[in-house]
């Protein structure tokens, strides 16, 4: 019940926002999934003979997530709704991109 209480006004703003926004602040499992393949890609080379290479080796991580790129037709479906409540809950904060 204290960390209710304690964390209560913090909580409260949470609520106001709609379904689709509350579900993308609480979802972290996408990022814990890319960090878990970056993480497995550098502990799997060890060691890197400097940055360029590194940055090679997680950039070629991060495309092997989505070989095909099918999966960015996925997110984009799964994430219109809450785009749309961030848009209008944060109107003129954003700025749309037709990427």
């Amino acid at each position: 019940m204290k960390l209710w209480s304690d964390a209560w006004a913090e909580f409260v703003p949470f609520l106001s926002f709609d379904v689709g926004i509350r579900k993308v602040i609480c979802s972290t499992n996408a990022i814990e999934s890319v960090n878990a393949r970056i993480r497995k890609a550098v502990r799997a080379r060890g060691h890197f003979p400097n940055e360029a290479a590194a940055l090679k080796c997680i950039y070629m991580a991060l495309m092997s997530l989505d070989p095909t790129g099918k999966g960015r037709m996925r997110w984009t479906m799964r994430w219109k709704a809450p785009l749309n409540a961030f848009q209008i809950a944060f109107e003129g904060h954003l700025n749309p991109s037709n990427n």
